[in-house]
């Protein structure tokens, strides 16, 4: 592994030592936003260019900044706001990529493993194997550092969250492109729709069970307790309000309304939580003696 993942040294604990100081909080410099602008531009121009040129070398280019552009602008927002944790952009980006790819595999290999069929029982199934799945991605970025910052788990967790949900919506798109025989219209439509509601979804459930997850756990391993369960057993019920709850309101107000009812009731109970979550963790976050090494 990188060195950027190695445990850090633990905190004094004698009375000789002396009282560390909190490191200054990360200052917020709405680097979110300018990669929310840029990334947005270059999709632009990447659209123009491939319907003007007809160039299909372009396409996978076109797919992958449009599904990347928000996961990458939500958990750097996240990350300008991580108070006094040390966590490192390379320690989150690697959490991003290698993370979400770890989600990706586990879920295409744990899937089959339960046959599921579109009914309460499959949407719920779905939900607890890729909530499974996506905090595995966690563990195996995380496995070598300390486990007992809350703040850190919630950034972690939202890394891999939005790694997995990039990488998932890539594939949609594709398969989006191949099942209408070729349309970019409707490879854009499903970019577009994944990408606009990507952080009311994967990102914010992960960051609220790895940050609960780190809060339980301790400096050399991770703790598992009914807090821990709890909270996974929430985000992978979330999970399937998000995938079934509107086939339920469906029938009474329309799928349109039934879809957005679902949007905005599921988005806000985990962004609201999440909320929750991210203001406990700045009044617990503990701060690090100054000689330890950054993540």
């Amino acid at each position: 592994m990188p060195d950027e993942m190695t445990e850090l040294p633990g905190e004094e604990t004698t009375a000789s030592a002396p009282k560390a100081q909190p490191p200054a909080p990360a200052s917020r410099r709405n680097t979110w936003l300018r990669v929310l602008i840029s990334a947005t531009t270059f999709y632009i121009l990447l659209l123009l260019a491939l319907l003007l040129t007809g160039n299909p070398n372009l396409f996978p280019s076109l797919v992958m900044v449009g599904n990347f552009t928000v996961p990458v602008a939500y958990v750097a927002f996240l990350y300008e706001r991580k108070s006094f944790s040390r966590l490192r952009m390379p320690t989150v980006s690697l959490a991003f990529l290698y993370g979400g790819l770890v989600g990706i595999i586990a879920t295409s290999f744990i899937g089959p493993l339960f046959p599921i069929q579109f009914d309460f029982g499959g949407v719920l199934a779905v939900g607890l194997i890729e909530e499974f799945a996506k905090i595995l991605g966690v563990v195996v970025i995380a496995r070598r550092r300390q486990h007992v910052s809350e703040m850190d788990g919630l950034i972690l967790g939202a890394a891999v969250g939005m790694g997995f949900a990039a990488l998932e919506s890539t594939g949609y798109a594709f398969t989006a492109f191949l099942l209408s025989s070729g349309s970019i219209s409707a490879t854009v439509e499903v970019t577009l729709f994944r990408g606009l509601l990507s952080p009311l979804g994967h990102g914010t459930w992960t960051a609220i069970l790895a940050g609960v997850l780190f809060r339980e756990s301790k400096d050399c391993c991770f703790r598992i307790n009914l807090k821990v369960i709890g909270a996974y057993l929430f985000v992978s019920i979330l999970h399937s309000m998000w995938n079934g709850m509107s086939l339920v309101l469906t029938p009474f107000i329309g799928l349109g309304l039934g879809a957005v009812t679902t949007w905005a009731v599921v988005g806000f109970i985990g962004l609201y939580v999440l909320w929750l979550r991210w203001r406990e963790a700045v009044r617990l976050q503990t701060a690090l003696p100054p000689e330890a090494r950054d993540v």
